[in-house]
């Protein structure tokens, strides 16, 4: 993980909404505890036993990260749910006696991100230490080995990326028509389309996730990333044409840079292009290990849902949804147009 788990919030969050590394976690980390309400439950007794700590250290935890705790499982029971534990642990887990009208429990992964809080317990280092290799072995396992073109197994992805083909090819031929200039202009133009969406250039892009100089970078980008970038090449392919039309003569590159940048401030753009860095910045760090310094502030933690995504059943190699028999459906349907 590019930080340290006592620390990064959204890393820890990370592995706690990737619900196939803790399937594993459960089955390897045998951490014990006792089936309740159809998951397993930790009383703080076995919590701080578990990771050595007083029953102080457990509360100063609940009281400083207590909302985090809560979303991920900490729970009070009272009432009948807690007549029912007691007479589920038969006394043997609980020492609070009769008198007790509330207890806390946590479950599995509560007590997973109380081991990523804790700085003052050997037990919950090791622990961390333990967790981060089953994350890493569950997402090469998954991910058919490397993540590098993870994007790739989402089930939006080959649409997309088709669909950015024809919409590049409107940009460039637009270029060619009606921008001055040399072959030079293509990828500048597309630089700066990568730099109103995502603040970095090819160059600097091929940089953060490690790619060779001659790697195609929309190779590695996530489908709402293409759709957006296909958005621009349209739009300003668009723009270039109702200008030359007016002034009856290509223009000039300055005055297509001017273009463009009146273009990238149309406020159509402003929810996507923040949806589009925040999927980027926040997927790169967690399935790539790659961090977007200039993206810095739109990371979130990863939902469930995208590991479902791009690790689930539903995810799929490109050369397994290249074989498959509605993908090439979507090629002649395309074809036909």
């Amino acid at each position: 993980m590019a930080k340290e788990l006592t620390e990064s919030s959204h890393d820890r969050q990370n592995i706690l909404n990737n619900r196939y590394a803790l399937q594993q976690a459960e089955q390897h980390l045998a951490l014990g505890g006792l089936v309740f309400q159809g998951e397993t439950v930790f009383t703080k007794a076995q919590v701080g036993a578990l990771f050595e700590i007083a029953d102080a250290t457990i509360e100063r935890y609940l009281a400083s990260h207590g909302d985090e705790l809560k979303s991920n499982g900490y729970r009070v029971i009272k009432g009948s749910n807690l007549r029912d534990f007691k007479r589920l642990a038969s006394g043997t887990l609980i020492n609070e006696g009769t008198k007790t009208t509330a207890l806390g429990l946590f479950n599995f992964r509560a007590v997973l991100n109380l081991g990523m809080l804790l700085t003052e317990s050997e037990p919950a280092r090791l622990l961390r230490s333990r967790l981060l290799d089953i994350v890493l072995d569950v997402m090469a396992e998954r991910a058919g080995g490397h993540t590098k073109f993870i994007n790739q197994r989402d089930e939006n992805y080959l649409l997309a990326a088709l669909q950015e083909e024809n919409y590049r090819k409107q940009f460039t031929d637009a270029l060619d028509k009606y921008v001055e200039g040399n072959h030079w202009k293509y990828a500048r133009f597309t630089n700066l389309i990568y730099q109103s969406i995502f603040h970095e250039n090819a160059t600097e892009y091929k940089k953060v996730l490690k790619l060779a100089a001659a790697a195609n970078i929309r190779e590695t980008l996530y489908s709402e990333v293409l759709n957006l970038i296909a958005s621009f090449e349209a739009g300003i392919a668009h723009e270039l044409e109702k200008v030359y039309q007016a002034q009856g003569r290509k223009l000039t590159q300055k005055e297509a840079v001017s273009l463009f940048a009146s273009f990238e401030q149309h406020p159509l753009f402003k929810p996507l292009v923040l949806d589009a860095r925040t999927k980027m910045a926040s997927r790169d760090l967690c399935f790539r290990d790659a961090l977007h310094e200039k993206l810095d502030a739109y990371i979130q933690s990863v939902p469930e849902a995208d590991f479902d995504r791009f690790l689930g059943e539903k995810s799929r190699s490109l050369e397994e949804q290249l074989s498959a028999p509605e993908t090439l459906a979507v090629f002649k349907r395309l074809k036909d147009r």
